[in-house]
């Protein structure tokens, strides 16, 4: 499954040559993710509802195009990676166009609301299997 979440760029996002500022597109993968669970049929608030906190412990992002004031963006996010302790995203950032951004992963640990690790397999069962069947790679 990959969830698509459509943004348009502010003003407020650019910078001083016109083009989207590289702090944004940390911000758009969270938007990203959280859609992404939300057509899951899970919530962040209902994850964390479970007991399950998902703390972000790495990210990467590679530039490949700048986006503009006013250009209307997808999020495409993916499951790339699942384990009972770990969930790997997976972002593509494109234009109208088609044209490829920005690329990215954001790495999450499952823990409990006092970041201890946990097995989400066993913790939340319903959530893991959903996250399972959308087919990670």
């Amino acid at each position: 499954m990959i969830s698509e979440t459509r943004l348009t760029v502010r003003y407020a996002e650019t910078d001083k040559m016109g083009i989207v500022h590289h702090s944004n597109y940390p911000i758009w993968f969270e938007a990203g993710r959280t859609d992404f669970l939300k057509k899951l049929g899970f919530s962040y608030s209902e994850v964390e509802k479970c007991g399950i906190l998902l703390p972000l412990y790495e990210i990467t992002c590679r530039f490949k195009h700048p986006a503009y004031y006013e250009d209307e963006i997808r999020v495409l996010t993916r499951l790339l990676k699942l384990s009972g302790v770990r969930l790997v995203l997976a972002y593509e950032v494109k234009n109208r166009d088609d044209l490829l951004l920005a690329t990215g992963e954001t790495m999450h640990a499952f823990t409990d609301k006092t970041l201890k690790p946990i097995n989400a397999e066993r913790t939340a069962p319903a959530l893991f299997d959903v996250l399972k069947a959308t087919g990670q790679n």
